[in-house]
């Protein structure tokens, strides 16, 4: 049967705003025209967070629970609807139809029957997804030696003379949390709905006159704080090498208690546990942070599977709503250019394939909220030449509460509205994304067909049954049967063959140092999604086994054996494109410690060295 179907027609929109307003795009040749960029296009970056800006200024988005995708939530909801449908005859989760279809912004019908999972089902997830390992518990003492430290990075002093108190305050600190968490566990559902699609006249604002335009402002708000901060630790520091202390370092205090958790030493766990929780801190430095994070993940591991679920269901029930979610990846965006880089990259490749296009269709696997396609809109109505006439999008994305996939549509709908670009929209909701069927996609003759990979086939399963049943591989072998013309996949590089805890440490801190850098450890944004995404991410990875263990990246080189073996060839990256991103970077002034470079036609994203994001572009190999 066919999956869940949300279609939204926008033909012939002619409002003819005036674009001379808009500043997002300076230079409407920036996706073509190699060169490095004047100043003036500074801001093209912007939309991206004007998007975002746009759904935190919707009138009821602050009373609605964060809907980010999560693949465990959603295996418990599915399995309550599959006994709900059993017993009542009716069609499976997986496989209801739903449809919207309407010609204007202000008519809508709606056919179908609608499925709505209950909120406290779904749980918050990172749509970023920056922070992820697909590695494997090794046992035994000889792994553990491979942890041991061989930098100062992760070593701090501490006073002995405090040690006893501190014990004590981040026990009864952490209890506090969880009995917290517990508390909102009734919290009200929101009782209101927006006008889907509209745009406030506050977020007007922002969007057509600039506003708080620049992303680096968040930042550099706070840049002499930070200064300041680190000055004052420096002092602290000279002042406390007076003092008798102890040297602990935490990367070897986590193998160690991965290690014992591993061998079944309980006891041996909790002593180190105990220590973690000690000299751990959520605001603390980046060593501090992975350590806090990660402690409670091996807790999790070391209590077992009810430990974990109630984590989950802590984070479920917690009073961070959609608006603060949203408000903390406009911090991350403004922080981080990885994001901002692959969509680029995407647009260009995808551009390139579609000059004087009559109808571009994208096919984007994981559309969620659509954050990449308003500026992608925006360019293609300030270049009319070389550019698709009209836009159909197709968003794929695991069954959720249907705003998600309508609200998408509609705020698209809206952007190409003022944009004056024809557009046409239609969600799939899907929760094996492998069954989806070539004719659900309507893939219609004379079209440009592109396929968007997103970060999201990571969590597909990659070693279900064998190799012949690998969903992982079918979804690729269904993109091949498309035959589109250009397929753009971007993936979290992650090395499979590793230990998926040592490989966590390295990666998360990796993270954790970056955002030392870029931002202020007591900024209330950069606490939650450190906690919320970063935390439920390595629960998954370290505590979770088996099929609820979701988080499987793989490096980019396996992912390149893959895509030849499902029948594509790989496009090189083009001529002075990372030489244009090198060159972004600096006019958005981020941290000189981004890298970007080219590696066996990949566009390689990383930190200080370390390869945390890959971009390729790829077509069939006929």
């Amino acid at each position: 049967m066919d999956p869940n179907f949300f279609d939204y027609h926008d033909e012939n929109i002619s409002l003819n705003p005036n674009l001379d307003s808009f500043d997002f795009i300076q230079n409407p040749n920036f996706l073509s025209d190699p060169s490095p960029p004047s100043d003036e296009n500074q801001s093209s970056n912007n939309t991206l967070l004007k998007y975002v800006s746009q759904i935190l200024m919707e009138e009821s988005i602050g009373d609605k629970q964060s809907m980010f995708y999560d693949s465990l939530a959603l295996r418990k909801t599915e399995e309550m609807f599959q006994q709900v449908n059993t017993d009542s005859k009716s069609q499976s989760f997986n496989s209801s139809d739903s449809a919207i279809t309407t010609d204007s912004a202000d008519a809508v019908s709606v056919g179908g029957p609608e499925i709505e999972p209950p909120v406290n089902e779904i749980l918050v997830k990172s749509m970023f997804s920056d922070a992820e390992s697909n590695l494997q518990f090794k046992k035994g003492l000889e792994e553990a030696r491979k942890f041991l430290p061989n930098s100062d990075q992760w070593v701090i002093n501490l006073v002995k003379e405090e040690e006893t108190s501190r014990v004590r305050v981040k026990k009864h600190h952490h209890e506090r949390e969880v009995l917290e968490f517990e508390e909102t566990r009734s919290r009200k559902q929101s009782a209101g709905n927006v006008e889907d699609g509209k745009i406030t006249d506050l977020f007007d604002n922002v969007l057509l006159l600039d506003g708080e335009c620049d992303p680096r402002t968040l930042v550099e708000d706070k840049s002499q704080e930070m200064i300041l901060s680190d000055d004052k630790k420096k002092m602290k520091k000279k002042k406390t090498k007076k003092k008798k202390s102890q040297v602990v370092d935490f990367r070897t205090l986590l193998t160690l208690c991965a290690q014992a958790i591993s061998t079944g030493d309980n006891n041996s766990a909790l002593d180190l546990l105990l220590q973690l929780r000690q000299e751990s801190s959520p605001v603390g430095d980046a060593a501090q942070r992975l350590a806090h994070c990660f402690a409670n993940a091996l807790e999790a591991r070391l209590q077992g599977s009810t430990v974990i679920q109630t984590y989950f269901t802590a984070l479920t029930s917690s009073k961070r709503t959609a608006a603060d979610t949203l408000k903390a990846y406009r911090v991350y965006l403004s922080s981080s250019p990885f994001v901002t880089l692959m969509y680029f990259f995407s647009f260009r490749m995808i551009l390139d394939t579609a000059k004087d296009a009559e109808v571009l269709h994208i096919v984007d696997f994981g559309i969620l909220y659509g954050f990449q396609w308003p500026m992608f809109i925006q360019y293609i109505s300030r270049r009319k030449d070389d550019v698709p006439r009209k836009l159909r999008i197709t968003g794929i994305e695991l069954p959720q509460r249907g705003w998600i996939e309508e609200e998408t549509g509609r705020r698209l709908a809206e952007y190409c509205k003022r944009f004056d670009v024809p557009f046409e929209y239609r969600a799939i909701a899907s929760q094996d994304w492998e069954t989806i069927k070539i004719e659900d996609l309507d893939i219609r003759p004379n079209e440009v067909l592109a396929i968007n990979g997103g970060l999201r086939l990571k969590n597909l399963q990659d070693e279900t049954g064998g190799e012949e049943n690998c969903p992982r591989d079918a979804v690729l072998k269904l993109i091949r049967s498309m035959n589109p013309d250009v397929f753009v996949h971007s993936i979290v590089n992650a090395p499979f063959f590793m230990s998926r805890f040592k490989e966590a440490v390295y990666h998360y801190y990796a993270l954790f140092d970056m955002f030392d850098l870029t931002l202020p450890r007591d900024n209330q944004e950069r606490i939650g999604f450190e906690r919320e995404f970063y935390g439920r991410e390595a629960m998954n990875v370290i505590a979770c086994e088996e099929g609820d263990r979701v988080e499987r990246p793989e490096t980019y080189r396996q992912w390149q054996v893959r895509m030849v073996r499902a029948g594509f060839k790989q496009k090189p990256v083009k001529d002075g494109l990372v030489e244009l991103f090198r060159e972004k970077l600096k006019k958005w002034r981020y941290h000189k410690d981004f890298v970007v470079d080219e590696n066996s036609k990949w566009l390689l994203q990383g930190w200080k060295g370390r390869t945390l994001y890959a971009s390729s572009c790829w077509v069939p190999n006929r």
